[in-house]
């Protein structure tokens, strides 16, 4: 079996990966793994109702099934497979890939300053930029799906964390570069749009009146053409233009969502 990617493409990191494999013709097959769709858990798991009887539940998306557990035990996208090789987190995968495909080095640079720029701005996406914009979908698109909104001090603060992230992605990285990290596209414009992108989609147009940012954003794109680029946001383009076509949630997953809208700070 060649190189599998399992990946479902509302997230912006599968499609980081997506895109990257797909504009340096890397040869895969894609494993679609829904993260919003219910699968029986094989286990029955106890209620916390008063008579405490054993009843199946639900798991909520098909990352979280025993199946999936097997390519990737942290029951996370996107997951990668070669062979007997099994490997998680998209910078992992964006650097293995670089490295075995032997792609162009603006990617990940070999010279050990370029790549170090590129490295600092990952470690600082993984800690900054994932959790506080990936927030805005389930703010503006998923809470209320199922009949939760987010009270508005928790939503002032989370668009002003972004507004200060945004401010950080502009004058420590970007500055007067065509992209983040020189005069090459790398991972990091890759990682750094997508999440920009989910923003974008859910309602909040994080390009408005940023014209640096708004013209990386197009640097970035044009690197990818455009059919590319839009087949890769149909689902999330699709899913925040109506949100209603994920239907019929299941009351498991429904708690589950909850539990994620209950964590933004």
């Amino acid at each position: 079996m060649g190189l599998e990617l399992y990946l479902d493409l509302l997230s912006q990191p599968c499609r980081a990966v997506y895109l990257f494999a797909k504009a340096n013709r890397i040869p895969f097959e894609m494993q679609n793994v829904e993260l919003f769709r219910d699968f029986p858990l094989r286990q029955p798991q106890r209620t916390s109702g008063s008579t405490g009887l054993l009843f199946p539940s639900i798991c909520i998306g098909e990352h979280m099934t025993d199946e999936f557990a097997r390519v990737n035990s942290l029951k996370r996208l996107p997951a990668m497979k070669d062979g007997d090789f099994t490997l998680a987190e998209s910078a992992a995968i964006l650097h293995y890939l670089s490295q075995k495909y032997n792609t162009p080095a603006h990617w990940y640079p070999r010279d050990l300053q370029a790549r170090a720029r590129v490295e600092e701005y990952l470690y600082w996406h993984a800690d900054s930029i994932r959790g506080t914009l990936g927030s805005v979908l389930w703010i503006q698109v998923l809470g209320p799906l199922i009949d939760i909104h987010v009270p508005k001090e928790k939503v002032d603060r989370n668009r002003a964390f972004i507004t200060q992230l945004l401010q950080h992605l502009e004058q420590k990285f970007l500055q007067d570069k065509p992209f983040l990290t020189g005069d090459q596209i790398s991972v990091a414009d890759l990682m750094a749009l997508e999440e920009l992108m989910q923003t974008f989609y859910a309602g909040f147009d994080v390009f408005e009146g940023r014209p640096k940012l708004a013209a990386w954003r197009g640097r970035v794109e044009a690197t990818f053409g455009e059919e590319l680029w839009q087949e890769t946001h149909e689902a999330i383009r699709k899913l925040c233009a109506d949100p209603k076509s994920l239907k019929d949630i299941p009351l498991a997953m429904q708690e589950g969502m909850k539990l994620r809208l209950s964590k933004i700070p």
